[in-house]
């Protein structure tokens, strides 16, 4: 049986994804604030507020990679 290579780290790591999601986001919030009112401000917000949250949990998941932890995601 043949060894499978290693996927490049660009297309294992998920911040860039996170960013320009979370980015996208934002600046749907500001147009949105201009535009309009009510529930489609307050989901745009909701998008940037999952992607920080994101954010967290893509960093939380590199601690655990670097501490050693058997359950972590290798990234």
């Amino acid at each position: 049986m043949r060894h499978t290579p290693e996927l490049p780290k660009r297309l294992t790591d998920l911040t860039p994804v996170v960013i320009v999601g979370t980015s996208l986001w934002a600046l749907a919030t500001v147009v949105l604030f201009f535009v309009t009112d009510g529930i489609w401000v307050q989901t745009a917000l909701s998008g940037v507020v999952l992607g920080f949250i994101g954010l967290a949990i893509v960093g939380w998941q590199r601690a655990a990679a670097r501490r050693g932890s058997k359950s972590a995601q290798r990234l």
